[in-house]
């Protein structure tokens, strides 16, 4: 257990490692100069070269990365240039809006998808199992941004039942920001529940026709308690790797929908980045992102022994 422990940590590191390589590179490489992006066309050319002088963009790209290399393992993302403050702290600033919206989005997925592909499993060849197919391969194709704007025109246009965009203001309560969070999260929660669906059924039609299930009936066991305890327990462990992913995408899939109601979250900010060539900004989020990739990969990993005590590493 310790030794698999090692071994994925220090697989996390190597990833990282490549993670931060790649997106440095990928930065600046993208055609414009940054210093002449953020002084405006009525910028002198001895403007931009002095920016450019103290942003460290003159030196060579090793050069660079050495210094960005030794930021980083400072704990350091940087200072963001059009916003004058750390990185890190532009980050957690906008954390909550996006954390919360993440969170509610799979709670509302797992809660379409989970009863959903159960009993389509357990009905497999019927029509709710056919119409629950069908829908999940309507729900993946639809993109979350144009589902935002439908809920945004049906439901806080047309009815008002809900704010058309924002996060509530400086004084709201939990309830309140949570209320402007609904329709988002309906729109990531919907498109999302496609995937969780149709691994969960497909997960539960492998376990149901086991011989073990095929004791448990034989044996009187009440149907409810044959499906959930015993063929759902056994059949967690895709499941549990498809809401791990689920919630990896979500994170980084909030950028879309985040811009689409006006929330002030992580995927705005590196909206904005994005267009001011707010290169900190741009990297800081990437890592972060991909950081939490990794984590949640390896807390799913973790969590498979607690499921199935069969599971050895």
């Amino acid at each position: 257990m310790i030794r698999y422990i090692l071994q994925r940590l220090a697989g996390m590191i190597v990833v990282m490692f490549l993670v931060v390589t790649i997106v440095f590179v990928i930065v600046r490489v993208t055609p414009g100069d940054p210093a002449a992006v953020m002084l405006g066309p009525d910028a002198t050319p001895q403007d931009i070269a002095d920016l450019r002088t103290g942003l460290g963009l003159d030196r060579s790209l090793g050069v660079q990365y050495i210094y960005y290399i030794g930021q980083l393992l400072k704990g350091d993302l940087g200072q963001s240039i059009f916003l004058n403050m750390p990185v890190t702290s532009a980050l957690l600033e906008r954390a909550e809006p996006t954390f919360f919206l993440t969170v509610f989005s799979l709670m509302i997925a797992s809660l379409i998808a989970l009863p959903i592909g159960i009993y389509a499993a357990y009905r497999r060849g019927s029509f709710i199992d056919q119409a629950a197919t069908t829908l999940a391969m309507f729900a993946a194709s639809i993109p979350s941004f144009w589902l935002g704007l439908i809920l945004m025109q049906v439901f806080a246009v047309r009815f008002g039942m809900f704010p058309v965009s924002g996060y509530g203001g400086p004084g709201s309560t939990f309830l309140e920001r949570m209320y402007h969070l609904t329709l988002p999260a309906f729109a990531l929660g919907i498109v999302s529940s496609a995937l969780i669906l149709r691994f969960t059924r497909a997960s539960m039609l492998d376990v149901l026709g086991d011989d073990y299930i095929r004791t448990a009936r034989a044996k009187g066991l009440v149907e409810r308690k044959v499906i959930l305890k015993h063929a759902l327990k056994n059949a967690l462990i895709p499941i549990l790797t498809v809401l791990g992913l689920t919630a990896a995408v979500l994170i980084s899939g909030a950028v879309v929908t985040e811009t689409v109601f006006g929330l002030p979250g992580v995927g705005n900010l590196v909206v904005s980045a994005v267009l001011r060539r707010d290169y900190p900004v741009i990297q800081g989020a990437l890592l972060v992102i991909a950081a939490l990739y990794v984590l949640i990969n390896f807390a799913i990993d973790m969590l498979y022994l607690l499921v199935d005590p069969r599971v050895r590493y």
